[in-house]
């Protein structure tokens, strides 16, 4: 998912293997949340699915926030279901389609999107690409060829991605 900021090429690029069932990526939102706020455009920040199969309704919100992004609110979406993971384990799909009407999206969409699977091949992609750099749980970021695993732990983790952030934005002005 990359409708995340309008950042300008020059961005350096956090990636951030999420999984929207996952407790230890609801955990990090506050972590995202500071970095957006801190970094704004200055620092493209793009959620990449990686659905694991131990949580049944992973895939199908990786689906639908894919249909987020389509509908212009990728961020937002994504920030909602994983603030309901443990209501999103017990009521599943349906839940999906509640977040995107609470947003205001069209929820008829995204209930179609999940039974044509329009948005599966992204979801494929980017779990292929995460498994092919290594990435094992969620969150991982990477940002400057770095790759930070969330999934063991958050400690520190968002200080040592505004240090590489911090550095590749400094790169780039001087």
């Amino acid at each position: 998912m990359s409708d995340s900021s309008p950042a300008g090429p020059a961005a350096p690029v956090l990636d951030v293997w999420c999984e929207l069932q996952c407790p230890d990526c609801h955990a990090a939102l506050d972590d995202l949340r500071a970095l957006r706020a801190r970094y704004g455009d200055r620092l493209e920040l793009r959620l990449r699915h990686f659905p694991l199969e131990k949580h049944k309704h992973a895939f199908a919100a990786a689906q639908a926030a894919e249909e987020a992004v389509a509908q212009g609110s990728g961020w937002p979406y994504a920030e909602a279901v994983l603030g309901r993971v443990a209501e999103l384990d017990r009521k599943g799909e349906a839940l999906l389609v509640e977040v995107a009407r609470d947003l205001g999206l069209d929820a008829e969409e995204f209930d179609t999107a999940l039974v044509d699977g329009r948005h599966i091949l992204i979801v494929d992609a980017d779990q292929a690409e995460g498994k092919a750099i290594g990435v094992t749980g969620t969150p991982t970021y990477v940002i400057g060829g770095e790759r930070l695993d969330g999934g063991k732990s958050q400690e520190g983790l968002r200080e040592r991605i505004e240090e590489i952030a911090d550095r590749l934005l400094a790169e780039r002005q001087g």
